[in-house]
């Protein structure tokens, strides 16, 4: 983001700004799940703050924050519109770090999984939005009923709702990061390898695979998967069409968890996040991304690709 500096008060508007851009970002990319739309909503923010200027203003970051929340409601209607017509499952788009970017504190701190995204993806605008506010960034109802310009009591009501739905579909558990990392790899080297056997034992009987390409890439289920028969003819059928050798394999963390990226050449591929079962031996969910709308901001790796040669 460019902003025109000059005067001491923009500079000190800047500053301001800049200080919370990590707040606003992971408030507003949890709130609708899009990188891109995210950036619109933070660039629209500055605007807002910095046609205003920082005087006379006691609390800045309530001020950013709830003029974040309340214009990323506004982008949720255009979100829902496009949704309208869009080919396929919907995933969010993955915020994938690389080894630069691994200790990026907007990429490790209040991460929530691309499979919990799915989820909230469910929720009301209103209700995602006090989800996020109240359970990710710890807002008491209060602080939400400032922000969104409701009362108490209705914060209190939507924060009830959007908790029990979350915790209907999904329980609180997350697996511990090395039985995440060797799941994963698990799964990845008999995905790509087409191992049948090996998949039959590593996904859970009721396992969902969503392929998210978009339109935009060929072939891509039209609806998620259900059941482990089903998913284990998509994932070799995949690994018969395309050979291993042709892409490039890295682990990377994507949304604060182990997941595999597939580069074609240069260019990202696909994003691959699995979702664990409580006890963390079985794969119960995929979710692939192949738009590459959806990987405009996933890079390769230089100083892997120098090592490697």
């Amino acid at each position: 983001m460019t902003h025109s500096t000059g005067s001491p008060v923009t500079d000190e508007a800047t500053d301001v700004f800049m200080n919370h851009r990590e707040l606003l970002f992971g408030l507003v990319y949890n709130m609708l799940g899009s990188v891109a739309d995210t950036e619109d909503v933070l660039q629209e923010t500055w605007l807002a703050w910095s046609g205003r200027g920082a005087d006379g203003i006691a609390n800045p970051r309530a001020y950013l924050v709830r003029i974040a929340v309340n214009q990323a409601l506004q982008r949720q209607a255009v979100i829902i519109r496009r949704r309208e017509t869009y080919v396929g499952p919907w995933l969010p788009e993955p915020l994938v770090a690389d080894d630069e970017s691994a200790d990026d504190p907007v990429l490790r701190g209040e991460s929530v999984s691309l499979a919990m995204l799915v989820v909230l993806e469910s929720l009301t605008p209103l209700e995602r939005a006090v989800f996020v506010l109240n359970e990710v960034f710890g807002y008491a109802h209060t602080e939400i009923a400032d922000i969104i310009d409701r009362t108490p009591a209705a914060v209190r009501q939507l924060a009830h709702r959007a908790r029990d739905h979350v915790l209907a579909r999904r329980p609180r558990y997350r697996a511990h990061p090395r039985v995440r990392q060797e799941a994963t790899e698990r799964f990845v080297r008999a995905a790509l390898g087409g191992d049948i056997s090996e998949l039959m034992e590593i996904l859970a009987p009721d396992v969902t695979v969503w392929t998210d390409g978009g339109g935009n890439r060929k072939p891509a289920g039209l609806r998620p998967v259900h059941g482990r028969d089903k998913a284990v003819r998509l994932i070799t059928s995949y690994a018969a069409r395309r050979g291993p050798q042709e892409l490039d394999l890295r682990y990377r963390r994507v949304n604060g968890d182990d997941a595999a990226v597939l580069f074609q050449g240069e260019a990202p591929y696909a994003v691959m996040v699995m979702d664990l079962t409580p006890e963390g031996d079985r794969v119960n969910g995929v979710y692939i991304v192949t738009n590459p709308d959806k990987l405009t901001h996933v890079h390769k790796d230089q100083d892997e690709d120098e090592e490697d040669q």
